[in-house]
């Protein structure tokens, strides 16, 4: 992974129907929302099943539709699927997603955040902080909290 940023937030997935006219600006057209995506967030958590079904094109036409630092997280999948070679994309075998991701649930604990941040800058460790239902309010939240912890 290339990214030099500490704490990374994001939602799975990046196509959240009720995200338009709400996040993305009316009439911005579906292949551009990756990039205005990656203009509030620092990365995307991919279930197997799209990640999987994405050819080699889109595959290099998403990682120039992001920034340098942008990290594509993948949800481990078929056995003998393989993911692309990229220090911008990391598979999420199940030991590495306790050490580096934290979903975001039902509930924002912001002080539970900040000490698991904490933790990770201790030891200089990325920590993905995620959402699965696209909550738009809890990922601002976490991104604020990021900002004023200077990450």
């Amino acid at each position: 992974m290339t990214s030099s940023a500490l704490v990374l937030v994001g939602a799975m997935n990046w196509d959240w129907p009720d995200w338009r006219g709400r996040f993305y600006p009316e009439g911005l057209p579906d292949d551009w929302l990756l990039s205005y995506y990656n203009t509030q967030f620092q990365a995307v958590y991919l279930p197997a099943a799209g990640w999987q079904a994405a050819s080699d094109t889109t595959w290099a036409q998403w990682l120039d539709d992001t920034q340098e630092g942008f990290c594509f997280v993948l949800e481990p999948g078929d056995i003998a699927a393989v993911p692309p070679v990229s220090p911008r994309i990391v598979l999420a075998t199940p030991a590495w997603t306790a050490a580096h991701v934290w979903w975001l649930d039902d509930a924002f604990d912001a002080r539970a955040l900040a000490q698991r941040i904490a933790q990770q800058a201790a030891v200089r460790e990325p920590l993905f902080v995620f959402s699965r239902d696209g909550n738009l309010a809890r990922l601002e939240q976490a991104n604020s909290l990021r900002q004023v912890m200077g990450y």
